[in-house]
C-alpha cells in the first residue's frame, strides 16, 4: 500500500501508464488541427464504430458508474430505465432529426435552432447549454471521480483531486479538439467496458453467483416497471419524463450531438447512434446489477454512492484494481473532455463568430482553446459544491427535469409543425425557463415538495409547447413559416420526407438499412424490459 491508499505499486503504475498514453495520443492528433472544421467537428470524417463508442464513452461518466450502482443498491434496478430508453430515443433521433442536423451543416445544436427560428432562440439555448455543461455534466463528473479517488488517496484534498482530473482531460482537449477527444474516447470506451465486466464478474462471484443474488433480492428491487406511487421512478414518469429528458440529452445536448455532427455521412451518423443504443443494453449487467449484488456483499453502507468504490477496493486483487481504476479514470476523462470541447464550440461558434464573423480559422481555434481553459477553471470551482445536494444521480436528473423542457418543446413542435415561428419560440423558451426556475426554487431549493421531477418535466414541456403554439398563431398570418428564418420551413418533417427516404433506401441491403436495424434494437430492448418487468 502507498500511504494508506488501497492501491498497490502495480495499480499506480498501470494508472500512470494509462494517463501518459492517452494524453500522448491526444496531443499527437492535435498536430492535424488547422481549421475550425478540423478542431470542432473532427474533419466530418468519422465512421459509425468511432461515433458509437464515443457516444458511449461520453455518456458513461464517473457519475454514471457511481450513480447507477448506488441507485440499484438504494432503490433497485429501475434506474436502468434511463439507459434502455436511450436506444428508443436514438431511433427517434435517427428517423426525424438527425438528417436535418447533418443537412444544414451546423456546428452546434443552438445554431440549428437559429436556422429553424431565429438568433434569439440560438443564444438562449447556447447559454443554457453552457450552464448545464459546466454545472451539471462536467462538475458532476469531476465530483463523482473525486469521491472515488479520495478513497484511493485519502490524504489528498478533494479540491486537488478535482483539479488534477480536469487537467488530465483538459490538456489534450485544449490542443486537439474533437478529433483528439473522439480518438481517445474510442480507446477509453473499450477499457471502460472491460473494467465494468471485471467488476460485474467479481461482484457476482463473491456474492454466490447469479441465482444467489436473484434469490436474496426483493422482487420489487429487480423490477424495471415500478408502481405509480413509487418515490424514485414511477411508471408514469417512465413513459413521460424519462423519454423527454432522454430526448434533450441524446438529441439536442451539444456534447452528445457533436459526435454525430462529425459523421462522414448520414448513414454513418445513424449507424453510430444505433450502435451506441445497442451498447447501452449490457449496462444493466455490467453497471447496475453489481450494485444489487453489493446488497449481499456490503449491507448497511451509509450512502449508495459508496457502492462502486467499495466493489473496486474491497473485492479486486492488486493489479486488477489498477486496470479497473484506469477504466474509471477513462470514464472521467472522456466525459470531461467531451463537455470541455462542446462548451468551447458553443462559445466560439454561437457567440464569438457571431460577434466577429470575419475572424480567421486560426483565431477561431485559438478562441476554442482559451474557452476550454476557462471552463476547466469554472468546473473545478463548482464541483465540490455538489456535496450540498443529495445523491449524485438525484442532482443530475432533477436539474435537467426543470431546466430543459423549453428546449424539448422547441425542437419537437418545430420539427412537426410548420407554423411554429420565431416569436413563439422566444416566448416559449423565456417563459418555460422562468417557470422551470421558479418551480425548482420552490419545490427543490426551498423544500416545499411537489410532483415527482419526472412528472414535472412533461408538465413544463406542455406549458412551453402551449406558449409556442399560442404566440405563433397570434403573431403569424396563417401561413407555414411566417415570422421565422427562410430556411425554417424546410426543416419540418413531413410524410413526403419519409417517402423520399424510402425510395433512397430501396436499393440498400437489409443489414445496412437503418430502419431494419432500428427495429432490431427496439425488439432487443423490449425483450430485456419484459424480462425484468
Amino acid at each position: 500500500m502507498n500511504g494508506g491508499s488501497p492501491l498497490g505499486s502495480w495499480d499506480v503504475a498501470i494508472i500512470l501508464v494509462y494517463v501518459v498514453v492517452i494524453i500522448a495520443i491526444g496531443l499527437a492528433v492535435s498536430r492535424r488541427q488547422r481549421t475550425a472544421s478540423d478542431y470542432f467537428l473532427a474533419h466530418k470524417s468519422k465512421t459509425w464504430p468511432v461515433i458509437g463508442l464515443a457516444l458511449l464513452a461520453s455518456n458513461i461518466s464517473s457519475t454514471t458508474l457511481i450513480g447507477l450502482a448506488g441507485a440499484a443498491y438504494d432503490h433497485g434496478i429501475a434506474v436502468f430505465d434511463y439507459e434502455w430508453m436511450a436506444g428508443v430515443v436514438l431511433v427517434f433521433f435517427c428517423i426525424f432529426l438527425l438528417p436535418f442536423l447533418l443537412k444544414t451543416g451546423v456546428y452546434t445544436t443552438p445554431e440549428f435552432l437559429e436556422r429553424r427560428y431565429d438568433r434569439r432562440s440560438r443564444l438562449l439555448f447556447s447559454g443554457l447549454t453552457l450552464f448545464l455543461n459546466i454545472a451539471v455534466d462536467t462538475a458532476g463528473t469531476l465530483y463523482g471521480g473525486a469521491l472515488m479517488f479520495q478513497l484511493a488517496f485519502p490524504a489528498v484534498p478533494m479540491g486537488v483531486i478535482v483539479l488534477l482530473l480536469a487537467l488530465g482531460a483538459g490538456i489534450y482537449t485544449t490542443a486537439g479538439g474533437l478529433a483528439a477527444v473522439m480518438v481517445t474516447e474510442t480507446i477509453q470506451a473499450v477499457l471502460l467496458l472491460t473494467a465494468a465486466a471485471v467488476i460485474a464478474v467479481m461482484a457476482f462471484s463473491q456474492a454466490g453467483g447469479w441465482d444467489a443474488v436473484m434469490a436474496a433480492t426483493k422482487p420489487e428491487m429487480l423490477s424495471l416497471i415500478r408502481p405509480a406511487n413509487d418515490p424514485v421512478l414511477p411508471w408514469t414518469g417512465l413513459v413521460t419524463g424519462v423519454p423527454l429528458i432522454g430526448f434533450y440529452f441524446w438529441c439536442t445536448n451539444q456534447f452528445m450531438v457533436q459526435r454525430v455532427l462529425s459523421a462522414k455521412s448520414i448513414d454513418h451518423g445513424r449507424w453510430g447512434c444505433l450502435f451506441a443504443g445497442l451498447l447501452k443494453l449490457p449496462v444493466l449487467f455490467l453497471m447496475v446489477l453489481p450494485g444489487t449484488a453489493a446488497l449481499l456483499l456490503f449491507p448497511g453502507l451509509p450512502r449508495g454512492d459508496l457502492v462502486y468504490p467499495s466493489l473496486v477496493f474491497k473485492l479486486l486483487p492488486a493489479g486488477v484494481v489498477g486496470l479497473v481504476v484506469a477504466g474509471f479514470l477513462a470514464a472521467i476523462m472522456s466525459a470531461t473532455a467531451s463537455t470541455f470541447n462542446s462548451a468551447s464550440t458553443l462559445v466560439t461558434m454561437d457567440f464569438v463568430r457571431l460577434r466577429w464573423p470575419h475572424l480567421g480559422e486560426k483565431r477561431l481555434v485559438t478562441t476554442g482553446r482559451l474557452a476550454t481553459l476557462a471552463f476547466m477553471a469554472l468546473a473545478v470551482l463548482w464541483a465540490p459544491q455538489i456535496s450540498r445536494f443529495g445523491s449524485l444521480w438525484q442532482y443530475l436528473q432533477a436539474i435537467l427535469a426543470y431546466a430543459v423542457p423549453p428546449v424539448v418543446a422547441l425542437f419537437l413542435v418545430g420539427l412537426f409543425w410548420a407554423r411554429a415561428n420565431a416569436t413563439g419560440a422566444f416566448a416559449a423558451f423565456a417563459g418555460g425557463l422562468a417557470l422551470g426556475l421558479g418551480l425548482f426554487v420552490y419545490c427543490v431549493v426551498l423544500g416545499h415538495g411537489g410532483p415527482h421531477f419526472l412528472l414535472m418535466a412533461p408538465v413544463l414541456v406542455l406549458a412551453s409547447a402551449l406558449i409556442l403554439v399560442v404566440v405563433s398563431l397570434a403573431t403569424g398570418d396563417g401561413k407555414p413559416g411566417t415570422g421565422q428564418s427562410k430556411e425554417g420551413a424546410a426543416l419540418v418533417w413531413t410524410p413526403a420526407v419519409f417517402r423520399a427516404e424510402t425510395a433512397t433506401l430501396a436499393g440498400q441491403p437489409l443489414w445496412m438499412n437503418y430502419r431494419v436495424l432500428s427495429l432490431g434494437l427496439v425488439g432487443l430492448t423490449a425483450v430485456l424490459v419484459w424480462w425484468f418487468r
